[in-house]
């Protein structure tokens, strides 16, 4: 027979782990962020955490900051991916995204425009195999021929900037869009949610890749055109967009193809979206790394409920890392001019903001 030798800490370890030494061990562990949504998890978690349609004074289909991308070099340096991004308003959320690499995100948006906007941008992100098919589809232009890979994002652009638009391709693409959300994915889209695809969709159709923030006439002014900020770069020329590469979109369509970008309609300062989002990400152990907030802030503390949405942030599970991205007047990029973005620390600027209390 042989005689199994054991070094006194084996023996010690033996006896820890069965609980003869300091009681039985309790192994409780977190759930973990999912790696992808079913569905119906999609939805409940979007219509859960959301909270009644608000108003704002402009449609917001897309942005209207030129200087967005300049933050994202200092961003990748500072941030861990594989945690939790969140943000506000249209399209500049991918070019972020794509940059930080986020487990999971959260377009947070106090009207339910948005939302139907960004299940739009689902549909057609999901539809899409590449960045020239997914340009194809949201302007309703054929593809030219040519495009692949390699094309870069200016060459993508010219193309289809000969390109015309075609009101059979609009329809038939709108109800592919519609049917791939309400018949593949089965999500109970309302008559006024269909309506609202079809509206801002049909802008995107309208106006092709020259759309600006003011195009829609509803409540706000020009600006820069879609395809200024897909062809865009930060402060040393390179680009960054979500359609710069097949590597960046390739990002976006995996994160809604896995249903793990969701959108929720609520209010920055109101008592239910922020917190709720926070809750979700903490009961799966998870953390914030960014979150995009516009100039949101500047009608907040006009409206004097800065420090309601104060409080909500500081109910989210942040770490020293947690990053605000903002867009402010004047700031360290953009040459002073227009809206420039900026940097803040979440957890410090929230630090003196005791969350209340659910009631």
């Amino acid at each position: 027979m042989k005689i199994r030798r054991y070094s006194v800490i084996a023996v010690w370890m033996l006896l820890f782990q069965s609980g003869l030494i300091f009681g039985p061990v309790r192994r409780v562990e977190a759930e973990k962020l999912p790696a992808q949504l079913t569905d119906e998890e999609f939805w409940r978690l979007s219509s859960e955490t959301s909270e009644p349609d608000g108003n704002f004074r402009s449609d917001n289909l897309l942005s209207n900051e030129s200087y967005f991308q300049f933050v994202i070099p200092e961003l990748k340096e500072m941030m861990l991916q594989d945690r939790v991004y969140m943000g506000v308003g249209p399209e500049q959320n991918f070019t972020y995204i794509a940059a930080l690499k986020p487990r999971m995100a959260f377009i947070v948006d106090i009207r339910r425009g948005n939302l139907e906007l960004q299940l739009m941008y689902k549909a057609l992100f999901e539809l899409s195999k590449d960045r020239a098919d997914f340009v194809s589809l949201l302007f309703s232009r054929k593809r030219p021929e040519g495009l692949g890979p390699q094309s870069s994002v200016q060459e993508i652009f010219a193309a289809f900037g000969k390109a015309f638009s075609s009101d059979a391709l609009y329809t038939e693409n709108l109800k592919s869009i519609q049917d791939h959300l309400a018949k593949t994915h089965g999500f109970p889209l309302s008559v006024h949610d269909l309506e609202g695809i079809e509206y801002v969709y049909h802008n995107f159709y309208r106006f092709g890749p020259s759309i600006n923030y003011g195009s829609s006439g509803r409540g706000g002014f020009g600006g820069v055109s879609y395809e200024d900020l897909m062809t865009a770069t930060d402060a040393k020329g390179v680009f960054r967009s979500y359609l710069a590469s097949e590597e960046n979109f390739a990002v976006l369509k995996t994160l809604e193809t896995k249903n793990m970008l969701v959108p929720v309609v609520g209010n920055f300062a109101g008592r239910k979206a922020i917190r709720a989002v926070g809750e979700y990400v903490r009961e799966n152990d998870g953390t914030i790394a960014a979150f995009y907030l516009s100039n949101v802030e500047q009608y907040l503390q006009q409206d004097g409920i800065w420090d309601d949405f104060c409080r909500n942030v500081a109910s989210l599970p942040l770490d020293e890392s947690s990053t605000f991205i903002r867009s402010v007047r004047g700031g360290r990029f953009g040459f002073g001019a227009g809206l420039n973005s900026d940097l803040g620390s979440m957890s410090s600027e929230a630090s003196h903001c005791a969350p209340e209390k659910q009631k």
